[in-house]
């Protein structure tokens, strides 16, 4: 059950623990989680915390690393988080998109009916460079 209603944008100690565990790292200290937070220059948001990943998980494969940091967003694990969500993250967190770089990341992964992003396709895209085939 998902305990956390936080929609801030700011990841804490337990959702890092979550995050690590999915990716089979299930009994990290809390020194270790202390630590990477204390790296942070300050709250860890959704940028920071992906490139805390990256220099963590070097010679991971990268669409798994980006598919954990999306899997943070979506407590309930319905594979898409809500295009207004995403959107924010994106225009008000570290390098942030513009209007066009926002539109143009629409128009290559139009949200469903109901305004959900299938991130799974963005991870893949991020990672192999093209679509994948349906």
């Amino acid at each position: 059950a998902p305990r956390r209603e936080r929609q801030d944008g700011i990841i804490s100690k337990d959702d890092l623990r979550d995050v690590l565990a999915s990716m089979g790292q299930l009994n990290v200290k809390n020194e270790e989680l202390e630590a990477m937070i204390k790296e942070a220059s300050g709250p860890i948001n959704f940028t920071v915390f992906l490139t805390m990943f990256g220099e963590k998980l070097k010679g991971a494969d990268p669409e798994d690393v980006i598919l954990s940091a999306f899997k943070v967003l979506d407590p309930e694990g319905t594979g898409s988080i809500k295009k207004e969500f995403l959107e924010e993250l994106l225009t008000t967190q570290c390098d942030r998109f513009t209007k066009d770089e926002i539109k143009n990341m629409w128009a290559a992964f139009p949200p469903d009916v109901a305004g959900n992003v299938d991130y799974k396709n963005i991870c893949y895209v991020i990672t192999h460079g093209e679509e994948k085939e349906e």
